[in-house]
């Protein structure tokens, strides 16, 4: 029944989308009942699996030789999973009141909740051909989404996040063929599945195939130079750049580098190689890169795109670090940076919903006016920047410990990195919060007496993730704990 539990999880949220557009609902409100009803199951079903997890994998089907579509509970799925089904809710719950002033509500809904299943299936697969499967209709259920509104920027968004999504794929693929070639099974094991008799003097070779791979499967985790799609997706609604930025898109791209470097290829075989510098080198220039882009950015959205770019980097700082450390410090950030950024863009869509204003200079004195959002934004930024009592100032410590923990001189350049990031961050978060709490002495504030708070459908999930940012600051041993013990291959 557990085994099979992890099958239902993926298929319930999928075919409760299919099924919205052809329910006759007779007020909006049962439809939000609906969802709401279904996806609050879903993820209490998905707790219950992580509190009862199955012993065995469950096999849905089996293709040629050792190809399979398998469903398996390990460390790493508990933890995506888990993060997955407690944002949703949430999240869908703050839609509702975002979509008020959007159109095509139905066909909205539809694939947001698909999303859902599809992101499960990543976080439940039992080998490197399932996540592959889900990882591609991922792709396929976000594209509508992103190009939702339908105007011209909307459409050449979805083009280019499609376009960059299937080449990612493409060269993630390859990396699929040379594990089943060289590798002894192509299920998910920590350590790796290679066989060094079968690689004999193709190291190389299988070292370019890794850094391609990861190269792939990092478009969705907008590494450099592969990183445009992410701000240009910001013109789809907010509920759909949050999830994007924070949980499904990008946090899907780093667990599959998490996957393929500790379970596929194997830390013992890559690591103190030419490719690990490379992957390594590549990721401390997209950290700096992208707060360098925010900092130069005047558009909420945008702003907030090219701090996911660089704050999915420190992810994958701590997966090319390749020791257990590092494996628990990108699983920290994994974490919390999808809660502190879930909050930051549910703020900035809050401001939008509110005001219709979509640029940092248009923010003087709103936080008079908007003082619940504002104080909100205020501490996700301070857990952005890492200031010690926020949850960002606990993952980056752990990302700076395994950086020293590893010897590695490149990753002690990578703590510099860090650093750089540290500041830069204070500078583009920090402006949003002085324009909105101290505007210059001409500012005329009759003119936006009108704007308020939003209602409680935004105001609920901004709350708890506000709490959630602190409570992962003041306390975040029993997590961290249980994070290294992932690491460690303890579940």
């Amino acid at each position: 029944m557990r085994e099979i539990m992890m099958f239902i999880v993926i298929l319930l949220p999928v075919v409760t989308g299919i099924v919205i557009p052809f329910l006759p609902f007779k007020k909006r409100k049962h439809m939000e009942i609906f969802l709401e009803s279904f996806v609050i199951l879903n993820s209490l079903l998905v707790f219950w699996l992580l509190m009862n997890r199955p012993a065995e994998p469950f096999t849905l089907a089996k293709f040629t030789g050792d190809l399979t579509i398998t469903f398996k509970l390990d460390g790493m799925g508990m933890v995506f999973s888990g993060l997955v089904s407690a944002l949703w809710p949430l999240a869908t719950l703050y839609a509702f009141e975002y979509m008020t002033k959007e159109e095509h509500e139905k066909i909205f809904f539809t694939f947001y909740t698909m999303t859902f299943g599809v992101t499960l299936g990543i976080a439940l697969a039992g080998n490197m051909l399932t996540m592959y499967f889900f990882y591609e209709l991922l792709t396929l259920v976000t594209v509508p989404l992103v190009m939702h509104t339908l105007t011209r920027e909307a459409i050449l968004a979805s083009r280019k996040y499609l376009y960059y999504s299937l080449g990612g794929a493409a060269f993630a693929f390859i990396g699929l063929i040379f594990i089943v070639i060289y590798g002894n099974t192509t299920d998910f094991i920590l350590g790796g599945v290679l066989n060094l008799d079968k690689i004999g003097g193709r190291t190389d070779v299988l070292l370019l195939i890794y850094v391609m791979a990861f190269m792939g499967f990092g478009v969705k985790a907008a590494i450099c130079p592969f990183n445009s799609w992410l701000p240009d997706a910001g013109v789809a609604p907010t509920p759909v750049t949050a999830l994007l930025h924070a949980v499904a898109v990008v946090k899907a791209g780093a667990f599959a580098i998490l996957r393929l470097t500790y379970y596929s290829f194997g830390t013992e075989f890559l690591k103190g190689t030419w490719a690990q510098n490379v992957v390594m080198v590549i990721v401390m220039f997209t950290i700096v890169y992208g707060c360098s882009r925010a900092v130069k950015e005047t558009h909420i959205k945008r702003r907030l795109a090219y701090s996911t770019i660089s704050n999915l980097s420190y992810i994958l700082f701590g997966a090319v670090i390749m020791t257990p450390l590092g494996m628990m410090g990108a699983l920290t950030h994994m974490v919390f940076h999808a809660v502190m950024k879930i909050c930051s863009f549910f703020c900035a869509g809050a401001i939008m919903h509110q005001t219709d204003k979509h640029y940092v200079h248009e923010l003087d004195g709103l936080g008079y006016q908007m003082p619940g959002v504002f104080a909100i934004f205020t501490i996700s930024a301070f857990g952005l920047m890492g200031v010690p009592g926020f949850a960002g100032f606990i993952s980056k410590w752990n990302l700076a410990g395994a950086a020293v923990e590893s010897g590695n001189p490149l990753a002690y350049a990578g703590i510099v990195c860090l650093l750089i990031s540290a500041l830069l961050t204070a500078i583009y978060m920090l402006t949003i919060v002085v324009r909105a709490f101290f505007p210059e002495k001409s500012f005329d504030n009759s003119k936006i007496k009108e704007y308020r708070d939003p209602n409680w459908k935004m105001m609920v999930p901004l709350s708890i993730f506000a709490i959630l940012i602190l409570i992962f600051g003041l306390y975040s041993g029993p997590i961290v704990d249980f994070l290294t013990d992932v690491a460690n291959g303890l579940y």
